[in-house]
């Protein structure tokens, strides 16, 4: 065998090392940002977004919140604890027909002690808060940040007018849900969803978010409000 062709074929040889140690980083790249997607949701459009469309620069903000938050257990939350926000969530449900906006402040500070009950960090340190909330509960980031605009920030349209209930109803319901979640679920996991809470707890002992009570209740101060217009 000539010089040549022992040449060539190492060379062929390095070239195939070197495109099979790409491809199967390639194939890493891809898996961790499909993981990532899956697990983060919204929240990894959002930090995309956030990063000017750079998605490597967000998936490493997104690896580093599992890395910090991903092993952390949350507290389990003693009966008379959630009864006590329970009771609390109830009072601000109702005040929400005559004074929305005071009753999404209410609610605004519930979740963040309900949050720090559970053990995450404390609302006062926001940063910490949300990436923690968002590595086990990312489906409820959005409806969250919502009611933190609505309840603190007065940017939704005012209060009087239809827009501005509409929008702090579903504030509202959206926050329902996610005080749902911080008082009665698991943190993330391959078992959690919504068909597989329902399959596990009895009809009467399901939460209400989107419907039921809780709607009923709001969409009566939707009733209330128009007749108050109309006299």
């Amino acid at each position: 065998m000539s010089a040549v062709l022992v040449i060539v074929l190492a060379a062929t040889a390095a070239a195939a090392v070197v495109a099979g140690a790409l491809y199967t980083g390639l194939g890493r790249s891809g898996a961790a940002r499909g993981g990532l997607r899956r697990r983060f949701g919204p929240e990894y459009d959002r930090a995309v977004t956030r990063h000017a469309g750079d998605t490597r620069a967000a998936e490493r903000e997104l690896a580093q919140r599992v890395r910090t938050y991903g092993s952390f257990t949350p507290h389990p939350l003693p009966p008379e604890v959630r009864e006590q926000y329970l009771s609390r969530w109830t009072s601000a449900q109702e005040r929400f027909v005559d004074s929305p906006r005071q009753a999404l402040a209410e609610v605004h500070e519930l979740l963040g002690g309900l949050a720090q009950a559970r053990g995450f960090p404390g609302p006062e340190r926001r940063e910490e808060h949300l990436d923690a909330l968002s590595v086990h509960h990312p489906q409820h980031l959005g409806g969250y940040r919502r009611l933190h605009a609505a309840a603190t920030s007065g940017a939704a349209a005012p209060s009087g007018t239809a827009a501005g209930t509409e929008e702090m109803r579903e504030a509202m319901l959206q926050a329902r849900a996610f005080f749902d979640a911080l008082a009665t679920e698991q943190p993330y996991g391959p078992q959690r969803g919504a068909a597989a809470r329902a399959a596990r707890t009895p009809r009467a002992e399901r939460p209400l978010t989107h419907d039921g009570a809780l709607r009923g209740s709001l969409l009566s101060g939707r009733r209330h409000t128009k007749g108050n217009t109309a006299s």
